[in-house]
Protein backbone atom coordinates (compact mmCIF):
# COMPACT_ATOMS: atom_id res chain seq x y z
CA UNK A 1 0.00 0.00 0.00
CA UNK A 2 3.36 2.33 -0.13
CA UNK A 3 1.86 3.51 -3.46
CA UNK A 4 -1.31 4.86 -2.17
CA UNK A 5 -1.84 8.39 -1.34
CA UNK A 6 -2.17 8.51 2.55
CA UNK A 7 -4.64 11.52 3.57
CA UNK A 8 -2.50 13.50 6.63
CA UNK A 9 -4.21 14.18 9.69
CA UNK A 10 -3.99 17.60 8.82
CA UNK A 11 -5.84 16.95 5.88
CA UNK A 12 -8.34 14.77 7.67
CA UNK A 13 -9.03 17.75 9.96
CA UNK A 14 -9.06 20.31 7.11
CA UNK A 15 -11.86 18.45 5.95
CA UNK A 16 -13.74 18.39 9.24
CA UNK A 17 -13.05 21.89 9.12
CA UNK A 18 -14.84 22.57 5.62
CA UNK A 19 -17.97 20.78 6.82
CA UNK A 20 -18.33 22.75 10.23
CA UNK A 21 -17.66 26.14 8.03
CA UNK A 22 -20.22 25.47 5.33
CA UNK A 23 -23.14 24.45 7.69
CA UNK A 24 -22.08 27.19 9.51
CA UNK A 25 -22.64 29.49 6.37
CA UNK A 26 -26.13 27.69 5.64
CA UNK A 27 -27.24 28.59 8.91
CA UNK A 28 -26.39 32.22 8.95
CA UNK A 29 -27.43 32.46 5.47
CA UNK A 30 -31.20 30.82 6.68
CA UNK A 31 -31.04 33.62 9.80
CA UNK A 32 -30.36 36.58 7.68
CA UNK A 33 -33.40 35.45 5.73
CA UNK A 34 -35.42 35.48 8.86
CA UNK A 35 -34.59 38.69 10.03
CA UNK A 36 -35.28 40.25 6.71
CA UNK A 37 -38.75 38.60 6.20
CA UNK A 38 -39.37 39.54 9.47
CA UNK A 39 -38.33 43.02 8.80
CA UNK A 40 -40.40 42.82 5.48
CA UNK A 41 -43.29 41.58 7.24
CA UNK A 42 -43.97 43.91 10.36
CA UNK A 43 -43.03 47.16 8.31
CA UNK A 44 -45.55 46.19 5.49
CA UNK A 45 -48.18 45.76 8.01
CA UNK A 46 -46.52 49.16 9.65
CA UNK A 47 -46.56 50.69 5.81
CA UNK A 48 -50.00 49.64 4.93
CA UNK A 49 -51.27 51.56 8.75
CA UNK A 50 -48.99 55.10 8.01
CA UNK A 51 -50.74 55.13 4.29
CA UNK A 52 -54.10 54.75 5.21
CA UNK A 53 -53.62 57.70 7.64
CA UNK A 54 -55.00 55.07 10.46
CA UNK A 55 -51.70 55.40 12.17
CA UNK A 56 -49.45 58.25 12.35
CA UNK A 57 -46.13 59.31 14.00
CA UNK A 58 -47.06 58.79 17.46
CA UNK A 59 -48.19 55.22 16.82
CA UNK A 60 -45.43 54.27 15.60
CA UNK A 61 -43.96 55.95 18.59
CA UNK A 62 -45.76 53.96 21.14
CA UNK A 63 -45.24 50.95 19.73
CA UNK A 64 -41.71 50.84 19.69
CA UNK A 65 -42.25 51.96 23.43
CA UNK A 66 -44.34 48.78 23.65
CA UNK A 67 -42.25 46.44 22.00
CA UNK A 68 -39.56 47.51 24.92
CA UNK A 69 -41.72 47.45 27.45
CA UNK A 70 -43.88 44.14 26.83
CA UNK A 71 -41.18 42.47 24.89
CA UNK A 72 -37.57 43.53 26.13
CA UNK A 73 -35.60 40.92 24.34
CA UNK A 74 -36.38 42.25 21.03
CA UNK A 75 -34.28 44.19 20.23
CA UNK A 76 -33.45 46.33 16.99
CA UNK A 77 -37.04 48.21 17.02
CA UNK A 78 -36.60 51.88 18.05
CA UNK A 79 -38.70 54.04 16.29
CA UNK A 80 -35.95 54.89 13.87
CA UNK A 81 -35.43 51.41 13.12
CA UNK A 82 -39.12 51.31 12.28
CA UNK A 83 -39.01 53.77 10.14
CA UNK A 84 -36.17 52.52 8.08
CA UNK A 85 -37.39 49.30 8.29
CA UNK A 86 -40.74 50.89 6.54
CA UNK A 87 -38.13 52.56 4.09
CA UNK A 88 -37.03 49.19 3.25
CA UNK A 89 -40.17 47.75 2.40
CA UNK A 90 -41.36 50.49 0.55
CA UNK A 91 -38.52 51.08 -1.95
CA UNK A 92 -37.98 47.64 -2.31
CA UNK A 93 -41.51 46.63 -2.99
CA UNK A 94 -41.78 49.31 -5.66
CA UNK A 95 -42.59 48.58 -9.19
CA UNK A 96 -39.54 50.26 -9.98
CA UNK A 97 -37.42 48.09 -8.17
CA UNK A 98 -38.86 45.20 -9.49
CA UNK A 99 -38.73 46.28 -13.21
CA UNK A 100 -35.03 47.58 -12.74
CA UNK A 101 -33.88 43.84 -11.70
CA UNK A 102 -35.94 42.46 -14.07
CA UNK A 103 -34.00 44.76 -16.82
CA UNK A 104 -31.01 43.56 -15.73
CA UNK A 105 -31.56 40.01 -14.34
CA UNK A 106 -34.46 38.97 -16.52
CA UNK A 107 -32.40 35.34 -17.16
CA UNK A 108 -32.01 33.84 -14.08
CA UNK A 109 -33.36 36.39 -11.66
CA UNK A 110 -37.17 36.78 -12.80
CA UNK A 111 -40.13 34.08 -12.45
CA UNK A 112 -40.57 33.49 -16.08
CA UNK A 113 -43.68 31.07 -14.78
CA UNK A 114 -46.08 31.01 -12.14
CA UNK A 115 -45.37 28.62 -8.95
CA UNK A 116 -46.91 25.76 -8.90
CA UNK A 117 -48.47 24.14 -5.85
CA UNK A 118 -47.50 20.48 -5.88
CA UNK A 119 -49.26 17.88 -3.68
CA UNK A 120 -46.72 15.04 -3.09
CA UNK A 121 -48.57 11.22 -1.91
CA UNK A 122 -46.07 10.72 0.45
CA UNK A 123 -46.78 14.12 2.69
CA UNK A 124 -49.57 13.64 5.85
CA UNK A 125 -52.64 15.29 4.76
CA UNK A 126 -51.89 17.61 7.44
CA UNK A 127 -48.84 19.29 6.37
CA UNK A 128 -48.46 22.33 3.58
CA UNK A 129 -47.85 21.60 0.21
CA UNK A 130 -44.66 22.98 -1.45
CA UNK A 131 -44.35 25.34 -3.50
CA UNK A 132 -42.10 24.57 -6.89
CA UNK A 133 -40.23 27.09 -8.49
CA UNK A 134 -38.02 27.41 -11.71
CA UNK A 135 -34.30 28.09 -11.04
CA UNK A 136 -34.94 31.27 -12.74
CA UNK A 137 -37.23 32.43 -9.70
CA UNK A 138 -34.74 32.25 -6.72
CA UNK A 139 -34.49 35.98 -6.75
CA UNK A 140 -37.28 37.50 -7.62
CA UNK A 141 -40.59 37.19 -7.23
CA UNK A 142 -43.11 38.26 -9.86
CA UNK A 143 -46.24 39.60 -7.32
CA UNK A 144 -45.45 43.21 -6.59
CA UNK A 145 -45.20 43.10 -2.37
CA UNK A 146 -43.88 39.69 -2.06
CA UNK A 147 -39.78 40.54 -1.03
CA UNK A 148 -37.44 39.81 -4.04
CA UNK A 149 -35.22 37.02 -3.40
CA UNK A 150 -31.91 39.24 -4.38
CA UNK A 151 -32.47 41.35 -0.96
CA UNK A 152 -31.18 37.88 0.76
CA UNK A 153 -28.34 38.74 -0.84
CA UNK A 154 -27.14 40.77 1.55
CA UNK A 155 -28.33 42.12 5.49
CA UNK A 156 -30.78 44.52 6.45
CA UNK A 157 -28.07 47.07 7.91
CA UNK A 158 -26.78 46.94 4.36
CA UNK A 159 -29.67 47.17 2.98
CA UNK A 160 -30.51 50.39 4.92
CA UNK A 161 -27.09 51.80 3.90
CA UNK A 162 -27.34 51.48 0.32
CA UNK A 163 -30.89 53.09 0.87
CA UNK A 164 -30.05 56.14 2.50
CA UNK A 165 -27.11 56.33 0.52
CA UNK A 166 -27.72 55.36 -2.89
CA UNK A 167 -30.14 57.21 -4.93
CA UNK A 168 -31.24 55.25 -7.73
CA UNK A 169 -32.13 51.64 -8.18
CA UNK A 170 -29.13 50.92 -10.58
CA UNK A 171 -26.65 51.39 -7.73
CA UNK A 172 -28.52 50.48 -5.24
CA UNK A 173 -29.06 47.00 -7.42
CA UNK A 174 -25.33 47.20 -8.05
CA UNK A 175 -24.32 47.61 -4.12
CA UNK A 176 -26.62 44.47 -3.01
CA UNK A 177 -24.69 42.29 -5.70
CA UNK A 178 -21.39 43.57 -4.92
CA UNK A 179 -21.57 43.65 -1.42
CA UNK A 180 -22.79 39.93 -1.64
CA UNK A 181 -19.73 38.85 -3.98
CA UNK A 182 -17.25 40.65 -1.71
CA UNK A 183 -18.80 39.42 1.68
CA UNK A 184 -18.78 43.49 2.83
CA UNK A 185 -19.59 44.11 6.55
CA UNK A 186 -21.28 47.28 7.26
CA UNK A 187 -18.30 49.66 7.41
CA UNK A 188 -16.57 47.92 4.39
CA UNK A 189 -19.79 48.75 2.39
CA UNK A 190 -19.51 52.25 3.80
CA UNK A 191 -16.22 52.58 2.52
CA UNK A 192 -17.15 51.08 -1.00
CA UNK A 193 -20.08 53.66 -0.80
CA UNK A 194 -18.35 56.65 -0.15
CA UNK A 195 -15.34 55.91 -2.75
CA UNK A 196 -17.76 55.42 -5.57
CA UNK A 197 -17.02 51.62 -6.31
CA UNK A 198 -20.07 52.05 -8.46
CA UNK A 199 -18.20 54.27 -10.83
CA UNK A 200 -14.95 53.03 -10.02
CA UNK A 201 -15.92 49.51 -11.89
CA UNK A 202 -18.49 50.39 -14.52
CA UNK A 203 -16.45 53.11 -15.68
CA UNK A 204 -14.53 53.33 -19.22
CA UNK A 205 -11.88 50.78 -19.06
CA UNK A 206 -9.48 52.54 -22.29
CA UNK A 207 -7.06 52.51 -19.14
CA UNK A 208 -6.46 48.02 -19.70
CA UNK A 209 -4.46 46.64 -22.50
CA UNK A 210 -5.84 44.24 -25.40
CA UNK A 211 -3.75 41.55 -23.34
CA UNK A 212 -5.68 41.72 -20.51
CA UNK A 213 -9.19 42.32 -22.05
CA UNK A 214 -8.12 39.31 -24.00
CA UNK A 215 -7.43 37.04 -21.70
CA UNK A 216 -9.47 38.41 -18.99
CA UNK A 217 -13.10 39.34 -20.45
CA UNK A 218 -14.23 40.18 -17.29
CA UNK A 219 -11.52 42.24 -15.74
CA UNK A 220 -13.54 45.40 -16.65
CA UNK A 221 -15.76 44.83 -14.09
CA UNK A 222 -12.97 43.02 -11.42
CA UNK A 223 -10.54 45.76 -11.37
CA UNK A 224 -11.14 49.45 -10.43
CA UNK A 225 -9.76 52.37 -12.72
CA UNK A 226 -9.23 54.66 -9.35
CA UNK A 227 -8.13 53.71 -6.01
CA UNK A 228 -8.50 55.77 -3.16
CA UNK A 229 -5.70 55.72 -0.04
CA UNK A 230 -7.04 58.28 2.16
CA UNK A 231 -6.31 56.25 5.07
CA UNK A 232 -2.92 56.87 4.36
CA UNK A 233 -3.08 60.83 5.17
CA UNK A 234 -0.74 61.37 2.32
CA UNK A 235 1.12 64.74 1.82
CA UNK A 236 0.47 66.42 -1.27
CA UNK A 237 4.65 65.81 -1.57
CA UNK A 238 5.59 62.15 -1.16
CA UNK A 239 7.52 59.59 -1.92
CA UNK A 240 7.09 56.01 -3.78
CA UNK A 241 8.90 54.44 -0.47
CA UNK A 242 6.75 56.28 1.73
CA UNK A 243 3.49 55.27 -0.51
CA UNK A 244 4.71 51.98 -0.20
CA UNK A 245 5.42 51.38 2.97
CA UNK A 246 2.00 53.09 4.28
CA UNK A 247 0.36 50.37 1.79
CA UNK A 248 2.20 47.96 3.75
CA UNK A 249 0.90 48.69 6.81
CA UNK A 250 -2.54 49.30 6.02
CA UNK A 251 -2.61 46.22 3.93
CA UNK A 252 -6.49 45.47 4.93
CA UNK A 253 -7.77 48.57 3.26
CA UNK A 254 -5.77 48.77 0.47
CA UNK A 255 -6.95 45.11 -0.23
CA UNK A 256 -10.33 46.27 0.42
CA UNK A 257 -10.18 48.79 -2.07
CA UNK A 258 -8.25 46.53 -4.39
CA UNK A 259 -10.91 43.73 -3.83
CA UNK A 260 -10.80 40.93 -1.62
CA UNK A 261 -9.90 38.44 -3.76
CA UNK A 262 -6.36 39.65 -3.72
CA UNK A 263 -3.56 37.86 -1.23
CA UNK A 264 -0.71 40.05 -0.41
CA UNK A 265 2.21 38.15 -1.34
CA UNK A 266 5.58 40.39 -0.69
CA UNK A 267 6.85 44.08 -1.48
CA UNK A 268 9.65 44.52 -3.42
CA UNK A 269 9.72 41.00 -4.84
CA UNK A 270 13.24 39.99 -6.14
CA UNK A 271 13.17 38.75 -10.11
CA UNK A 272 16.29 37.62 -11.08
CA UNK A 273 16.55 37.87 -14.69
CA UNK A 274 20.25 37.24 -16.08
CA UNK A 275 23.10 38.30 -13.32
CA UNK A 276 20.85 41.42 -12.47
CA UNK A 277 17.97 41.16 -9.67
CA UNK A 278 14.89 43.80 -10.26
CA UNK A 279 12.25 44.24 -7.54
CA UNK A 280 8.64 44.46 -8.45
CA UNK A 281 6.97 47.11 -6.16
CA UNK A 282 4.02 44.97 -4.90
CA UNK A 283 3.23 41.17 -5.66
CA UNK A 284 -0.43 39.96 -5.08
CA UNK A 285 -2.46 37.34 -5.75
CA UNK A 286 -5.31 36.92 -7.39
CA UNK A 287 -7.81 33.89 -5.96
CA UNK A 288 -10.19 34.41 -8.33
CA UNK A 289 -8.33 34.37 -11.67
CA UNK A 290 -5.98 32.22 -10.45
CA UNK A 291 -3.26 34.67 -11.77
CA UNK A 292 -0.37 36.64 -9.93
CA UNK A 293 -0.25 40.22 -10.04
CA UNK A 294 2.40 43.15 -9.94
CA UNK A 295 1.65 46.68 -8.70
CA UNK A 296 4.37 49.27 -9.72
CA UNK A 297 4.27 52.18 -7.78
CA UNK A 298 4.64 55.89 -8.96
CA UNK A 299 4.90 59.47 -7.21
CA UNK A 300 4.33 60.84 -10.77
CA UNK A 301 1.83 61.26 -13.61
CA UNK A 302 1.97 58.27 -15.73
CA UNK A 303 4.67 58.16 -18.44
CA UNK A 304 4.76 55.33 -21.23
CA UNK A 305 7.87 54.02 -20.08
CA UNK A 306 6.38 53.01 -16.95
CA UNK A 307 4.49 50.14 -18.91
CA UNK A 308 7.87 48.91 -20.59
CA UNK A 309 9.35 48.45 -17.20
CA UNK A 310 6.24 46.57 -16.16
CA UNK A 311 5.58 44.48 -19.29
CA UNK A 312 9.11 43.37 -17.89
CA UNK A 313 8.50 41.74 -14.81
CA UNK A 314 5.39 40.32 -15.73
CA UNK A 315 7.42 38.72 -18.54
CA UNK A 316 10.12 37.22 -15.65
CA UNK A 317 6.88 36.37 -13.48
CA UNK A 318 5.46 34.34 -15.98
CA UNK A 319 8.96 32.56 -16.95
CA UNK A 320 10.09 32.04 -13.69
CA UNK A 321 7.54 32.43 -10.86
CA UNK A 322 4.19 31.46 -12.44
CA UNK A 323 3.42 27.57 -12.09
CA UNK A 324 1.40 25.55 -14.84
CA UNK A 325 -2.01 25.94 -13.27
CA UNK A 326 -1.89 29.57 -12.92
CA UNK A 327 -2.97 32.08 -15.59
CA UNK A 328 -0.80 34.71 -17.11
CA UNK A 329 0.42 37.29 -14.68
CA UNK A 330 -1.17 40.80 -14.37
CA UNK A 331 0.74 43.86 -14.18
CA UNK A 332 -1.15 47.78 -12.64
CA UNK A 333 0.63 50.75 -12.98
CA UNK A 334 -0.62 52.96 -9.76
CA UNK A 335 0.05 56.40 -10.40
CA UNK A 336 -1.56 60.25 -9.30
CA UNK A 337 -2.32 61.04 -12.11
CA UNK A 338 -2.68 59.34 -15.41
CA UNK A 339 -3.78 61.65 -19.00
CA UNK A 340 -6.99 59.61 -20.89
CA UNK A 341 -4.98 60.30 -24.12
CA UNK A 342 -1.50 59.13 -23.73
CA UNK A 343 -2.75 56.08 -21.54
CA UNK A 344 -5.01 54.84 -24.40
CA UNK A 345 -1.89 55.43 -26.95
CA UNK A 346 -0.30 53.13 -24.60
CA UNK A 347 -2.84 50.20 -24.23
CA UNK A 348 -3.79 49.97 -27.87
CA UNK A 349 -0.60 47.89 -28.70
CA UNK A 350 0.04 46.21 -25.22
CA UNK A 351 -0.74 42.75 -25.38
CA UNK A 352 0.62 42.19 -22.04
CA UNK A 353 -2.67 42.00 -19.30
CA UNK A 354 -1.30 45.15 -18.15
CA UNK A 355 -3.77 48.62 -16.83
CA UNK A 356 -3.23 52.12 -15.53
CA UNK A 357 -5.16 52.99 -11.99
CA UNK A 358 -4.90 56.00 -10.08
CA UNK A 359 -4.74 56.86 -6.89
CA UNK A 360 -6.29 59.18 -4.65
CA UNK A 361 -5.10 60.84 -1.66
CA UNK A 362 -8.47 61.99 0.02
CA UNK A 363 -12.02 61.07 -1.43
CA UNK A 364 -13.01 63.02 -4.29
CA UNK A 365 -17.08 63.64 -5.52
CA UNK A 366 -16.89 61.75 -9.18
CA UNK A 367 -19.77 61.66 -11.61
CA UNK A 368 -21.95 58.29 -11.34
CA UNK A 369 -22.40 55.96 -14.33
CA UNK A 370 -24.91 53.29 -14.81
CA UNK A 371 -22.95 52.25 -18.27
CA UNK A 372 -22.29 48.76 -18.12
CA UNK A 373 -23.96 47.30 -15.75
CA UNK A 374 -25.30 44.45 -17.41
CA UNK A 375 -21.52 42.81 -17.55
CA UNK A 376 -21.54 42.94 -13.69
CA UNK A 377 -24.58 41.58 -13.22
CA UNK A 378 -23.76 38.38 -15.75
CA UNK A 379 -20.36 38.39 -13.89
CA UNK A 380 -22.38 37.52 -10.87
CA UNK A 381 -24.62 35.32 -12.14
CA UNK A 382 -21.92 33.05 -14.08
CA UNK A 383 -19.67 32.83 -11.03
CA UNK A 384 -18.60 29.49 -9.42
Amino acid sequence: MENNAVISIEQQFGEVIDIILQHKSRATKVVNEELLLTAWHVEGYVSAKLKSEEWGSKVVTQLSEYIRSQHPNLKGYSKRSIYNMVMFYEEYSSETFYTTVQKYLSSEFVQSVPAQIETSTLLPSHETPIIVQSVSAQFVQPIIGQMPKILELTTLTNHIEILCRCKNYEERMFYILYANKEHLASRELQRCISNQTYAALLGSKNNMSKGLLEAYPNAPIMFKDTLFVDFLDLPKKHSESKLKKGLVEHMKQFILELGKDFLFVEQEYKLQVGSSTYKADLLFYHRGLQALVAVELKKTKFHPRDLGQLEFYLEALDRDVKRSNENPSIGIVLCPEADRVVVEYAMSRSMSPTMIAEYKRILIPQERMQKQLNEFCNLFLNKD
